[in-house]
């Protein structure tokens, strides 16, 4: 086993609460336990591609104040996809898949790396495990991603502080809908996975939760939402992963194309014209949910996830993702991790049971 002395941490891919935090745990357990030297590398792997690279020694008073406790990341990332896109001498120019790989080579040697800990999530590791591998240097994933969607793991750096952050937006909308006699829509993030929808409805006390896992009827929609009027209630809320198809059958894109949003607006517009008047707003939280300081889970979840990656490179371990099950943290091989895939609601487990245990609509039941 090659002993190791130098490490890089990068974080890759949409950016999330907590992400300081572990970077903060890889560089303490790294220089405090092992006496390693650790490299931040800038913009996910554009640090080591780029000329000149882009990289910062980091050392345990970098974390004295405030970057541990800070949302986003001290390191920037990239979440555009095309790593063949790089900047050179300040001129930004595409280069080859090959050439990618030659700087990515040439940038580990530079800085003597042996390993790397790449904070993202699945498409990610999969790209820089691949680099990792060619290159000869050990890897370590730690998942990360509001949507918590992140294969073989309970928990994903992020998605505590997300949920945070929805339900305090869902607590305001409360107390205007009920001001003004209003249907709430709330529209989260998520892609094709609901656990942000969902969990942000329970625990912001929603009437309808809509998610991509779980299909639903409009006409499902407006009972629930006249149920709720005849109990006496003045208001309601409606919680909408950005994911879920719109009446038509078919998926609302915003900006580019490629990614989701609006549905809920389609699906606003509709109610508006029944014939119980509903009033109806949205608000599509956008980015809000990305933002803010990491709540003490993520924290806690983000260091342990340090820690024990450190630790796993440490041991020998390469070509690893560390994940959360059954309240263990455990390391699986990264091909596994890629080969099974995102993590979607369950339909018929314990937080839907508890969601429609609650009167909430959350779309038809699966037999």
């Amino acid at each position: 086993m090659k002993e190791i002395k130098r490490i890089g941490v990068l974080t890759s891919g949409g950016d999330c609460s907590g992400l300081n935090a572990v970077i903060r745990a890889v560089v303490l357990r790294a220089v405090q336990t092992y006496h390693w030297e650790v490299f931040g590398i800038y913009n996910s792997t554009n640090g080591l591609i780029s000329r000149p690279m882009q990289y910062k020694q980091l050392t345990v008073s970098d974390f004295d104040f405030p970057f541990a406790r800070l949302g986003g990341t001290m390191l920037g990332t990239n979440n555009s996809g095309n790593p063949n896109l790089q900047m050179t001498d300040g001129v930004l120019s595409e280069i080859s898949s090959e050439e990618v790989l030659e700087r990515f080579k040439k940038g580990v040697e530079e800085l003597q790396l042996d390993a790397l800990v790449v904070i993202g999530g699945d498409g990610s590791m999969a790209i820089i495990g691949n680099y990792c591998a060619k290159t000869g240097i050990s890897m370590i994933g730690i998942p990360k991603t509001i949507d918590n969607d992140a294969p073989a793991t309970e928990y994903a750096v992020g998605f505590s502080t997300a949920v945070d952050s929805v339900v305090d937006a869902m607590d305001r909308l409360t107390s205007t809908a009920r001001s003004h006699n209003r249907v709430m829509i709330v529209e989260v993030m998520g892609r094709g996975a609901g656990h942000l929808a969902l969990e942000s409805a329970i625990a912001g006390f929603s009437d309808v939760c809509l998610i991509p896992e779980i299909p639903y009827t409009y006409e499902g929609i407006v009972k629930k939402l006249r149920e709720v009027r005849k109990s006496g209630r003045n208001y309601s809320l409606v919680t909408i992963a950005e994911g879920i198809e719109a009446p038509d059958g078919k998926h609302v894109y915003a900006l580019n194309g490629k990614t989701f949003g609006g549905v809920s607006n389609i699906i606003a517009d509709k109610l508006s014209k029944e014939e119980d008047n509903f009033n109806v707003r949205v608000t599509v939280l956008g980015h809000i949910q990305r933002g803010g300081d990491p709540n003490a889970t993520d924290r806690v979840m983000a260091s342990a996830y340090g820690v024990y990656a450190v630790d796993s490179l440490a041991h020998g371990k390469t070509n690893q993702v560390v994940c959360y099950n059954q309240g263990k943290i455990e390391e699986k091989d990264l091909e596994y991790v890629l080969k099974v895939g995102n993590n979607p609601v369950d339909p018929k487990g314990c937080r839907v049971q508890a969601a429609r245990g609650l009167g909430i609509y959350v779309g038809e039941e699966i037999k």
